[in-house]
């Protein structure tokens, strides 16, 4: 009896020890849940996590919205139907195949039939129409790209076929549908009451191989592996992104080793990229050229509205001081908008180079005369003034906006730099409140089309900064043609004679051609560059110990 008493005895003390030791260990987890914690408990497996930063608050990653919901965070997230993979080639993805009618207006997608969004519902034709169709909700607010303006009619054919059809042809559709946002997929649960997710979403639910699991305005957001994904899955466990607007202080952290990456443009200056690299502590990347930096003059603005006073701006730069100043050789000094990588464009155009005296005669020519002892010109009693948004959290922007401002001084104009948050530039650009704006084209998968359609299409500032061009109507309809023909010969014709427009009237200065940068700790491996300028890194991303 004694025997039995002690066994029952020392088995309760067992399980006391047990609990005690599982109750230890699962609030070791809860504190490497933290953000800010990095130690794991010795004796438990690793996960394979690191700390990234941005410059601004992610959003609420509202796959159908713009700003602030940031690009990279989106396309953790959600899926496209097809993918853009290099060298054009438009691949299959959530769409496992496709079909287009002879003349160009219907497209029959068959989807996988293995897909679940993140909180393990399917993913059908049902729910791409009910996404369609919220999107087209807002056409205006989504009609920068092309394929939006010609949508008729979304169907539902089976539980995995979907169909689409157009109003007329359009030859990029399929390379629309692969960019980032919006057409791409929410889950029901994400849908607010309305249907109208560009107002706001319920919850971040997407097919792709993330999951947002932690995320505080302003300070962090958390992503973990998404246990539904019906792909391969990501080799990290958790990417944290901590929210450090200021590049000092982002540069810091990393060299403290509280960050393992610092990634896209903008995000640090291109000279302390270049200090980072030469001093032999960290790996680092240079991507190919991705897009262009540009100026957008203001043409509806009377100052601007003459070409002359456009090519004495355009002559007044140094691009290739600024780009070397600037950008310490990591850019290439722009000549047009679009290179020759980019599909029908064959064209080289006549550069307009650096050259302050043929700046000052179009200055003269324009009327616009320096008095002697004078430093700003002057026309019919008014000053040769104009002001230059950038973004406060792009150091690159501002530098350059400096360089221009003491190059423009030289041949009598004033140039003021404002500072804006992001939106609030954004918003000017859109409604034409600005003399001169920093401005990038997007690059592939949205390019050329994409900025040919901006020209012409009012939404997003592009068009509004050419309208007071007498050409403008007859350049519309050039690109209207364009985007509709299913001539390949004569759609190069027509791209050539629009780019040599839009090239010649000078309403888009190019600056340089962007190139994404990447610095990380020497412990991480697999970094590349994602084949759109736009998505994320983080898939094939490893962590050695």
């Amino acid at each position: 009896m004694f025997v039995k008493k002690r066994s029952k005895k020392i088995v309760s003390i067992t399980m006391i020890l047990s609990l005690i030791l599982i109750l230890s260990g699962c609030g070791q987890q809860k504190d490497n849940s933290n953000p800010s914690a990095t130690a794991q408990p010795q004796g438990t497996v690793s996960e394979k996590n690191i700390t990234v930063s941005w410059m601004r608050d992610l959003g609420d990653n509202n796959p159908h919205a713009y700003y602030p919901s940031q690009l990279f965070a989106q396309s953790m997230l959600y899926e496209p139907l097809v993918s853009y993979s290099e060298g054009g080639e438009i691949k299959p993805f959530l769409a496992e195949s496709w079909t287009i009618s002879e003349d160009g207006k219907e497209y029959v997608f068959k989807l996988r039939s293995d897909v679940k969004f993140s909180d393990g519902t399917p993913f059908n034709a049902a729910i791409v129409k009910k996404n369609f169709d919220s999107i087209l909700l807002n056409k205006s607010t989504h009609s920068w790209l092309g394929v939006v303006k010609v949508m008729e009619k979304t169907e539902v054919l089976d539980d995995y076929t979907f169909k689409l059809t157009l109003s007329k042809a359009y030859y990029p559709t399929l390379q629309d549908l692969s960019t980032v946002r919006p057409f791409r997929f929410l889950a029901e649960a994400g849908f607010p009451d309305d249907g109208d997710t560009l107002k706001s979403i319920k919850a971040a639910i997407g097919t792709g191989p993330w999951i947002l699991s932690d995320y505080k305005q302003d300070q962090y957001a958390v992503f973990t592996k998404n246990p539904n994904y019906w792909g391969e899955q990501p080799k990290l466990d958790k990417v944290t992104v901590k929210i450090i607007p200021d590049a000092e202080t982002r540069v810091l952290a990393f060299e403290k080793g509280e960050l393992d990456m610092i990634f896209g443009e903008g995000a640090i200056s291109l000279d302390t990229f270049k200090q980072l690299q030469d001093s032999g502590k960290y790996e680092t990347d240079v991507s190919q050229a991705v897009g262009t930096r540009n100026l957008v003059l203001n043409s509806s603005n009377e100052k601007l509205a003459d070409l002359n006073v456009r090519l004495a701006l355009q002559h007044g730069i140094d691009k290739a001081t600024l780009v070397n100043g600037v950008t310490a050789g990591v850019e290439e000094k722009a000549d047009q908008v679009l290179t020759k990588d980019y599909p029908y464009v064959d064209t080289v155009f006549e550069s307009i180079d650096y050259d302050v005296e043929k700046a000052k005669g179009y200055l003269d020519e324009a009327g616009w005369k320096l008095s002697e002892g004078g430093a700003v010109r002057e026309k019919d009693g008014q000053k040769l003034e104009i002001e230059i948004m950038y973004d406060t959290t792009d150091r690159i922007q501002k530098v350059m906006g400096e360089v221009i401002q003491a190059s423009w001084a030289e041949i009598g104009v004033q140039l003021k730099l404002v500072p804006l948050e992001l939106k609030e530039q954004t918003k000017r650009f859109r409604e034409g409140h600005y003399d001169v704006q920093f401005w990038f084209n997007s690059g592939v998968p949205y390019d050329p089309h994409t900025l040919i359609n901006a020209v012409a299409e009012p939404s997003f500032g592009i068009a509004e900064a050419h309208a007071s061009l007498t050409m403008k109507p007859e350049l519309d309809k050039q690109i209207v043609e364009a985007l509709a023909s299913t001539d390949e010969g004569k759609r190069k014709e027509l791209y050539s004679s629009i780019l040599k427009t839009v090239q010649e009237q000078s309403v888009i200065i190019p600056l340089s051609y962007i190139k994404q940068t990447v610095v990380y700790q020497k412990n991480l491996e697999n970094v590349t560059f994602p084949v759109s300028r736009w998505d994320h890194p983080f898939d094939s991303i490893d962590l050695v110990k």
